[in-house]
């Protein structure tokens, strides 16, 4: 147990601080790379949608049928996947939509006459994007975590998801504030820091959640996990990455993403 708490922490940390290669890639370009941005959030949503289909959702429902039966453990695990959906719905409502994570920036989009150095509106829109992913990246981390603890693989898995999801979100947070501040530094520390709350949900689910952790709540985070990514993926990355697309750049992506996951579960094994 010792030893996959370690594990669990570990794997939040990288996760999270993931968003720190975005801002990286994102502040040492003139320009944006269209077909790589529509490829690696294709790629991210076929990393996502297939661990959440295959494996976790998976997961959950073997883990509620054996706790509950068969019956209550299908409806468990349904509900739990629709309740993750509903989660994550509810929390894009509350994020403005120009601090929405899910809007990714371009890096000409900020470099024009009108957005010059010294910009308030850009710096508040890349303040508010640090907050949006803070806030998303929370129940992440406790799922990572919580995922860990039952099943080290599942929980690599989950990890590996989030950090390339992740990786996008971080340009999200730099563009803007580089564009607002004209320093790469503090575009590089928010756009890191940013990634902070993934590993604070983690130490949160140490602290807290660890005397109740069952089956039945290891299943229940599990098929609400799915549904976080699901939902994420759908409403997220696959419509920014259709909007850069060129000859189906973000379909490629998506199955790449598909095929890296399942030969990493493989290995798993």
């Amino acid at each position: 147990m010792t030893e996959n708490v370690l594990l669990a922490f570990g794997l939040t940390l990288m996760a999270g601080l993931a968003t720190g290669i975005g801002s990286f890639f994102a502040l040492f370009t003139s320009t944006t790379n269209t077909k790589f941005l529509s490829f690696s959030l294709g790629f991210s949503a076929g990393v996502m949608i297939y661990v959440s289909m295959i494996e976790i959702f998976q997961k959950a429902k073997y883990t509620l049928t054996t706790a509950l039966g068969i019956e209550r453990g299908a409806w468990a695990t349904v509900g739990g996947f629709i309740g993750g959906m509903i989660l994550i719905a509810l929390i894009d409502q509350f994020v403005p939509r120009q601090g929405n994570p899910h809007e990714i920036k371009k890096v000409e989009e900020m470099n024009t006459p009108g957005n010059s150095n010294k910009d308030p509106e850009l710096m508040k829109i890349g303040i508010f994007t640090a907050m949006a992913i803070g806030i998303h990246n929370f129940p992440e981390g406790i799922a990572a975590f919580a995922a860990t603890l039952q099943d080290p693989s599942i929980g690599v898995a989950i990890a590996i998801a989030i950090a390339i999801h992740n990786i996008p979100e971080g340009i999200a947070v730099a563009v803007p504030v580089y564009f607002a501040t004209g320093s790469r530094s503090k575009a590089f520390k928010l756009s890191f820091l940013s990634g902070l709350s993934e590993p604070i949900g983690a130490l949160v689910a140490f602290l807290i959640l660890m005397p109740f952790l069952n089956d039945v709540l290891f299943g229940i985070i599990f098929a609400a996990v799915a549904g976080i990514m699901v939902f994420i993926s759908l409403d997220g990355l696959l419509p920014a990455a259709k909007k850069y697309d060129e000859a189906h750049t973000s379909i490629f992506g998506l199955i790449s993403g598909m095929a890296l996951m399942a030969v990493s579960l493989l290995l798993f094994l």
